[in-house]
């Protein structure tokens, strides 16, 4: 697994396909997927850990929502601590993790 991740439009999606020759339909959305789960009230673990199991290959990306202020919303702040918890597990399993930063690409695994 490939693991891109960083801010909001800082280029990911671009980089994805122009690195590893993809469409867009080719690159997984990690964030957008999380917040699915979580507004139909799915079990975003086991969702994750099935995502793990049946595409070890996928090239993701995510949008980096740690930062900033934490949401009043709680859906939106269940939402942001998911997608960290998921970064941190798909970091560990990804056999390379990128971080994009003003269109930079920085490799941290």
């Amino acid at each position: 697994m490939i693991l891109i991740f960083g801010g909001a439009y800082q280029g990911k999606l671009a980089y994805a396909m122009d690195r590893f020759k993809l469409t867009e339909s080719d690159i997984f959305r990690l964030d957008k997927w999380i917040l699915e789960l979580i507004e139909a009230d799915k079990n975003v673990e086991e969702a994750v850990r099935k995502f793990i199991e049946e595409k070890p290959d996928a090239v993701v990306i995510c949008d980096d929502i740690s930062c900033g202020v934490v949401p009043v919303d709680p859906m939106m702040r269940k939402w942001r601590e998911a997608v960290g918890r998921t970064l941190a597990k798909l970091s560990s399993e990804s056999s390379e993790v990128i971080r994009l930063f003003c269109g930079i690409a920085t490799r941290i695994k």
